[in-house]
């Protein structure tokens, strides 16, 4: 890490409050971007570009759990409130009103789900925050010009597009780029999962001919990108383990959004 980068701290929900003081953002960082080494890199990089345009904002570092995400979608209910009521007080002793994520599963879960369970929160997808930053003026990007030349395609998530129908947000923040965008054949409301929703993130996959992200793959390879730009932590991993299964990634990137923004800014 440079010094720079050292420099950056994040304060937590809980110091602010001790304080007298308030965010106006919380940055639910979640299990991948806390834990996962590769996902903690888009947690760094949109870190970076919350400082770079002065966003107050805090997470709650140890007070936060998982959303429950993958104890509902294996069928364990009772885990799911457990940990969904408990973060709901935690948000709630806070009086958070707005929180942005990085995960298209806790976006879902935290806009979609909390509400039935009495936590009621403005809940958005970095990937829309970056573009109203953009489209806010808070944001802006020179040229995009370490993209120029570069053939960028967007993996749509699954909770991202069909669940919660943001398809463009992203695309149009890739827009700001230097950079081709091209579509892969399923995209969109057509696009293909990439294979580790419904908590098969932590289980084998069933029989079958094929594996889902190396179905994927191919769609990828089509594309014939040189950067395949992602928006949710467990796509990232299936979609790089496509890429290394077929032994192209000296050819093809696959980064988050954040992360592209973060370096068009050369903040990372």
């Amino acid at each position: 890490m440079s010094t720079e980068a050292a420099k950056i701290t994040v304060p937590l929900m809980a110091d602010l409050m001790a304080n007298g003081e308030t965010a106006d953002v919380l940055l639910w960082v979640g299990c991948a971007g806390s834990f996962d080494q590769r996902a903690q890199k888009v947690t760094k990089a949109l870190v970076k570009i919350l400082h770079h345009v002065g966003v107050k904002f805090a997470i709650l570092g140890p007070e936060e759990i998982c959303t429950g995400d993958p104890a509902r979608r294996a069928g364990n209910e009772f885990l799911f409130q457990m940990q969904a009521i408990t973060n709901i007080e935690t948000l709630n002793m806070y009086e958070v009103k707005k929180i942005v994520t990085a995960c298209p599963h806790c976006f879902n879960t935290l806009k979609n789900e909390y509400p039935a369970l009495g936590g009621t929160y403005e809940v958005i997808h970095h990937t829309s925050f970056l573009q109203q930053l953009i489209d806010d003026g808070k944001l802006r990007i020179k040229g995009g010009g370490a993209f120029k030349g570069r053939r960028i395609t967007f993996h749509d998530s699954c909770y991202l597009g069909r669940a919660n129908g943001i398809y463009e947000a992203p695309r149009k923040v890739l827009e700001t780029l230097d950079a081709e965008l091209v579509e892969m054949k399923r995209c969109k409301s057509r696009g293909l999962c990439c294979g580790a929703g419904g908590a098969q993130m932590f289980k084998e996959e069933e029989d079958g001919k094929k594996r889902v992200n190396q179905e994927r793959t191919v769609d990828m390879l089509e594309s014939k990108a040189n950067i395949v730009a992602a928006s949710c932590p467990f796509c990232m991993t299936m979609l790089t383990d496509g890429i290394k299964e077929q032994e192209k990634q000296e050819e093809v990137q696959v980064l988050d959004i954040a992360e592209l923004i973060a370096q068009a800014e050369d903040l990372v």
